[in-house]
């Protein structure tokens, strides 16, 4: 008996979900999800909003640019909202003005009113994401990581990754419109659900008193600029433009304002103390090359089948959606393997399958299409959800529940921000490569080369033939060939160089140290 009543007052972990928090959570997920489909969504119906709005090639970009400079500054600022006003009043308000500024997106009837309103929904919706990752580690034990975890994942990769395939879908079947009217029902679903459900946590609204002004504005002048240079600077030479050129000086500016305050500031406007946790400091760094990889490829992919191939919108769609289904497919395995394995060989084994996949991609040519990418894709979306998994929990997972907030808008910002540091040097490579593999291969097609000479020749007969002036669509179509070989060729080396940084993360992986199981906060705090 005695023993009975000695183990009976034994404390048993609580590992049970409570039911309202759960749903609270799930409706959290859901608005990150349009929050982070938001930024892809447009990208491949960027010409049907050009015609529908009449704006130039030059003012359409700024559809996504605006969207992504609003966002990358609130995503940082959201722990200190979240402190400030409670995860409840900060996700409501978040996912409430989320979906005012969708449907003033869908009345815009010019570019200027469209940009205008793209900041406000890429501002407000960007408080949404940090607030999912803080919940996840915040009101769940740790033993339940395995379910949580691949939840988030799965939703922070496959949201980018399905976004054009939606939105091609979207604009081919209704109108632009409807990218936007989409999240309507959804938006007033997820904000209602929040207010009702939401209770993890209390507001302290002293800090509002200790707000710092100046560390905002710098940071907001730092992250808003550097955006700015890094989508801009590959189409207008950099520092030889002379917009790129001023912002580059703000961006400096702001970088010094707001580091300094970072620093000495009571309650700085982003605390930066986290990266003093190794393994949060690592997280971070792999979950920036995992924003090179999940934007980056996102982007290759379809500007290979628009540029060479000739696929409009809802093709790309249709035959990149393979990726979102094999991050699907792996999400419950992802979960399988994080409680059996090392998170360091756990990502070493996506890193390696990443690179894998990239390295079949260097044998590009201008006849693939769907089944020629299909393993490729496969290898991306599983690797991706093998990666982001652990990354998560390495990041996260060994966090005292107070530094949560600030930690989560830290780490997904590095995403956000791999991949518009990703971007630009991807279009820097094409563009630069492009120009000296064309230089190389118009040195060859000259006057006695026999084959060029006769491959001329023969267009020539053919088009004469047909009536047509022969010999100016004969050289016509042989710059065209040169050029999308060169194309071609600019695509491998990028394949190539991230064939390298893949395999170079997977060694780096061994560096971390394997965080204990039981670690970070959890539990309902």
């Amino acid at each position: 008996m005695a023993a009975d009543i000695t183990a009976g007052s034994l404390p048993v972990p609580d590992d049970r979900i409570d039911p309202k928090k759960a749903i609270a959570f799930m409706a959290m997920v859901f608005g990150m999800f349009m929050a982070i489909l938001d930024i892809q969504i447009v990208s491949a119906s960027l010409a049907e909003i050009q015609a529908g709005l009449g704006a130039s090639s030059d003012e359409i970009s700024w559809v996504q640019t605006s969207y992504l400079i609003a966002e990358v500054i609130m995503i940082p600022l959201s722990g200190f909202l979240g402190r400030l006003m409670s995860t409840r009043v900060l996700f409501t308000l978040s996912a409430a003005g989320f979906t005012l500024a969708s449907i003033l997106c869908a009345t815009a009837t010019n570019i200027e009113q469209m940009i205008v309103y793209r900041a406000l929904q890429g501002f407000i919706g960007g408080g949404m994401i940090p607030s999912v990752f803080a919940a996840a580690y915040t009101i769940f034990p740790p033993s339940k990581r395995s379910i949580v975890s691949p939840m988030i994942g799965l939703v922070a990769t496959m949201a980018p990754t399905i976004g054009p395939t939606i939105g091609g879908y979207l604009s081919h079947t209704f109108s632009w419109h409807w990218l936007f009217l989409v999240n309507v029902i959804p938006g007033i679903i997820v904000a209602v659900a929040a207010w009702k459900l939401i209770d993890f946590d209390k507001g302290d609204k002293s800090l509002l008193s200790k707000f710092d002004w100046w560390g905002l504005a710098g940071m907001a002048a730092f992250l808003g600029s550097l955006e700015y240079v890094l989508e801009e600077g590959p189409r207008n030479d950099w520092l030889d433009d002379q917009t790129i050129f001023v912002m580059s000086i703000v961006l400096t500016a702001g970088a010094v304002i707001f580091f300094y305050r970072a620093f000495t500031a009571q309650e700085p406007i982003v605390d930066l103390r986290a990266f003093k946790n190794v393994n949060f400091a690592f997280g971070s760094l792999f979950s920036f090359v995992m924003g090179v990889g999940l934007y980056g490829l996102t982007y290759l992919y379809p500007l290979y089948l628009g540029r060479v191939r000739g696929y409009d919108s809802l093709m790309i769609g249709e035959a990149l959606f393979v990726s979102g289904l094999a991050m699907f497919m792996t999400a419950p395995l992802a979960g399988f393997l994080s409680n059996k394995m090392d998170p360091r060989h756990m990502m070493m084994v996506g890193f390696i399958g990443f690179g894998a996949g990239t390295w079949l991609v260097t044998g590009l040519t201008a006849e693939w299409d769907f089944y020629e990418l299909l393993l490729p894709q496969i290898l991306r979306g599983c690797s991706l959800m093998i990666c982001m998994v652990p990354i998560n929990n390495l990041a996260m997972g060994t966090l005292p529940p107070s530094r949560l907030k600030n930690a989560a808008g830290l780490f997904n910002l590095t995403r956000n921000l791999g991949g518009a540091v990703g971007l630009a040097v991807i279009n820097t490579i094409l563009t630069d490569r492009n120009a000296m593999h064309y230089q190389r291969l118009a040195e060859h097609i000259r006057w006695g080369n026999r084959e060029a000479e006769d491959m001329l020749s023969n267009l020539t007969a053919k088009f004469n033939a047909a009536g047509l002036d022969g010999a100016t669509i004969a050289l016509s179509k042989l710059s065209g060939m040169v050029h999308q070989q060169a194309t071609l060729l600019s695509f491998i080396d990028v394949f190539h160089i991230l064939t390298v940084l893949f395999s170079g993360l997977a060694v780096l992986c061994l560096l971390a140290k394997k965080p204990d199981k039981a670690a970070g906060g959890g539990g309902g705090h």
